[in-house]
């Protein structure tokens, strides 16, 4: 591991410029929700494709029924029906009605539709005792989208609204960029699954859950590997048995600069993988490289949660972001007032654990507990990084900092 430690802009960048964009392909609607759109979608189709009415009740023309009203009302034969998705009736003659459900075509020669609650529901005729205005009730061709209009732009994340416009314009599958498959192995002999016993010198495995949860939060697919002993060949057996189904591992551990730093020591031989420190706190020590005949991008984190939570904040997330096309690549600020001061070292971007709250009208931010890197719990509370500076090592209650909101899509 290098002495010299690098800001966190300039590993992140190192690990984005390694790094590019899935290849896209054409995916079917519902496989493609959450994805980036990897083309310009244009409607094909107008919507709605032809006049139809709004309401159940008599398509007429306007001149037919203008002088209705409960004191007059105006007398029609119905000549026809029509329902949705069973049109016969094409058109109407001047002063006859035609019965129609809500979305059914309004047939030429009629150009309103007059409610059933505006009527007295007549079979063979009708009494209209309120008249329309000229149009209403009916939705014109193309009212909503005109053929040829741009529905989704290249790189917009197709949410449901944008699934159910897709589909509602005919297209049954859209280019879009695939999730990443992303490899978590967490290293260390104490480490134990949930559920087993625990010796007096062992602890449960949490990394690879959190680190799993998190990738998949970011719309990645994660493979949560079983725990592997500090032993570079153990470690390096199983990474290369995962790298078949990943485009990006994930490790947690062993990459600082003790004796059993599996991570460090089974990969620096290869030449292919750099480690160093960045000057952040938690999360000094990091690792980012390539591994395997088909160099599949690798970043190994701590392994003190807190440390390996920040740094996939910070490193992994940017990565799966940049292979599904989605931007930004960061979380965005916000600047929030400080309810507590807060200390951070000199020469070390902080990210302490906050929790977000707004006090007179303002957003505010309370630091959570202790900072160490192993308290998990302070983590699962928090909702928010406070982010101190390099250059500054008190933050006084009162003062604005900048916060990064976790729990926000974006």
């Amino acid at each position: 591991m290098t002495d010299a430690l690098v800001s966190v802009e300039e590993h992140r960048e190192r690990i984005l410029a390694a790094i590019h964009p899935l290849p896209a392909f054409d995916q079917p609607l519902m496989e493609a929700f959450g994805l980036s759109a990897a083309e310009d979608v244009h409607a094909a189709v107008a919507l709605p494709g032809f006049d139809n009415s709004a309401m159940d009740g008599y398509a007429v023309a306007h001149a037919d029924v203008s002088s209705a009203s409960a004191e007059s009302p105006v007398h029609l034969p119905v000549v026809g029906e029509i329902g949705a998705g069973q049109a016969s009736l094409l058109a109407v003659s001047p002063g006859t009605a035609v019965k129609i459900m809500t979305g059914a075509p309004v047939p030429a020669g009629a150009d309103s539709v007059v409610p059933y609650e505006w009527t007295d529901r007549g079979v063979a005729n009708v009494v209209i005792s309120r008249a329309p205005e000229p149009g209403q009730h009916v939705r014109l061709k193309g009212q909503d989208v005109t053929e040829g209009d741009l529905l989704v732009e290249a790189g917009a994340v197709l949410g449901a609204r944008q699934i159910g416009l897709l589909a509602a314009v005919g297209r049954a599958s859209v280019r879009s960029r695939p999730r990443p498959r992303v490899v978590v192995l967490s290293t260390g002999s104490e480490l134990r699954e949930p559920g087993s016993a625990l010796g007096r010198d062992s602890i449960y495995d949490g990394n690879s859950f959190l680190l799993a949860a998190a990738a998949r939060q970011a719309g990645a697919i994660a493979y949560r590997v079983g725990i592997v002993p500090d032993q570079p060949r153990a470690f390096l057996g199983s990474l290369n048995d995962q790298l078949v189904r990943a485009d990006l591992v994930v490790t947690s551990g062993g990459v600082s600069m003790g004796d059993y730093d599996v991570v460090k020591e089974a990969l620096s031989p290869l030449g292919t993988v750099w480690f160093g420190g960045v000057a952040m706190q938690p999360g000094k020590p990091q690792g980012f490289g390539t591994v395997g005949e088909d160099a599949v991008p690798i970043i190994t984190l701590p392994g003190n949660p807190v440390s390996s939570y920040i740094s996939f904040e910070q490193f992994v997330l940017p990565a799966i972001r940049r292979m599904m096309g989605r931007t930004p690549y960061t979380r965005p600020e916000a600047d929030a007032m400080l309810t507590h001061g807060l200390r951070s070292p000199d020469g070390r971007r902080q990210f302490a654990r906050g929790v977000l709250s707004v006090v007179d009208g303002r957003l505010a931010v309370t630091p959570v507990g202790p900072q160490g890197s192993h308290m998990i719990g302070d983590l699962a509370e928090s909702d928010s990084l406070i982010v101190v500076p390099e250059d500054v090592t008190w933050v006084e209650a009162g003062e604005t900092v900048t916060v990064l909101p976790l729990d926000e899509d974006f």
